[in-house]
């Protein structure tokens, strides 16, 4: 049986004890962080001959890790973003590691030291008012599923939850009893109460009541299940949105764009917050946002736009300036004559 090079000892340690028992990390996050390695084995591999078998701490050196980070960007083409999030899978471990092999501190100091690279910031794209009614106008309730795809949507919208906790979301979760609320199982296991709307609760009653939704053990089961009665997938919302997004764009061009998702809805919604004048505060929480820094950004996009239109709208009010010099002949004269001299 072939020894485990000190590496894969700390790796094996790090992704299945210390982020999901001491750092309480998310299965998804332990899987992302797990890409992340399988990359940098592979750059090892192949930028320094470094087999798996071979590979030992003493190879984690601020010169390789830093050519890492750089090789995912040149060989693999990876956005600024996803280089950043492997940059953070590499320092959680490399954090890990100072405490059990501080002999190699210094070198990890150097690597937690390698700066993050600043990503360009995305115009964020959303649905205007008219478009959603356009999207919601696209549903008919008339047919089967009409009533769940219609109340998906509208969830989706006035809510501004991720299509994650969508799926996620059961019976229990939703109370039509003032105040009207939804219990939204976030990221980090975090749970938070989103409001829903009043005059959602007709149309949401009518769906509970269309599936035999009535209480006892049904509060147990999904609120939301495909055609095969199975738990949603990501896939599967994201099918729906888009067929619904192609309907309206037949009746309403340019309104819809054509890369419509369940995220869009969630910009959507946080602009239609922003736009509202609610404070920022009260959309990071509704949104489930760790940071209000995260929020801010629907806030300067909003704000963006309303410069665009004030300006937009100055051009018809405000007369054109004449240049000085058009009635001067003196100053015209001196200009014409400047370079003469």
């Amino acid at each position: 049986m072939a020894r485990q090079t000190d590496f894969a000892v700390f790796l094996n340690r790090f992704l299945t004890d210390y982020l999901p028992n001491k750092r309480g990390s998310s299965p998804k996050t332990i899987d992302s962080y797990r890409y992340s390695f399988i990359f940098l084995i592979e750059y090892y591999e192949k930028s320094y001959r470094i087999t798996p078998d071979k590979l030992e701490l003493a190879d984690i050196t601020y010169e390789k890790i830093a050519g890492y980070f750089d090789w995912l960007q040149g060989e693999k083409q990876v956005s600024v973003s996803t280089r950043n999030q492997r940059q953070a899978a590499v320092n959680s471990f490399v954090r890990f590691l100072m405490y059990e092999r501080p002999e190699y501190l210094n070198e990890y100091q150097r690597i937690l030291a390698i700066p993050v690279k600043k990503a360009p910031q995305k115009e964020i794209s959303y649905l205007k008012t008219d478009g959603v009614a356009a999207l919601m106008d696209a549903v008919d309730t008339s047919k089967t599923n009409g009533i769940r795809d219609y109340v998906i949507l509208m969830l989706l919208y006035s809510t501004g939850i991720r299509v994650s906790e969508l799926i996620n979301l059961r019976v229990r979760d939703i109370s039509l009893h003032a105040p009207y609320t939804l219990l939204v199982h976030g990221k980090g296991d975090k749970s938070r109460y989103v409001p829903i709307l009043k005059d959602a609760v007709p149309i949401i009653q009518k769906y509970l009541e269309s599936q035999s939704l009535r209480g006892g053990a049904d509060v147990n089961r999904w609120l939301f299940v495909n055609h095969m009665k199975k738990q949603f997938t990501r896939q599967g919302i994201n099918h729906l949105i888009k067929k619904y997004g192609s309907l309206a764009r037949e009746q309403h061009p340019g309104l819809i764009p054509e890369n419509i998702s369940p995220h869009k809805m969630r910009h959507t919604a946080a602009m239609e917050l922003v736009s509202s004048g609610v404070d920022l505060i009260y959309i990071r929480d509704m949104l489930g946002h760790v940071s209000v820094k995260t929020t801010e950004v629907y806030a300067r996009t909003d704000a963006k736009l309303k410069r665009a239109a004030i300006e937009a709208a100055s051009r018809e009010i405000v007369p054109p300036e004449e240049a000085l010099w058009d009635h001067d002949e003196d100053l015209r004269a001196w200009l014409k004559s400047f370079n003469k001299r």
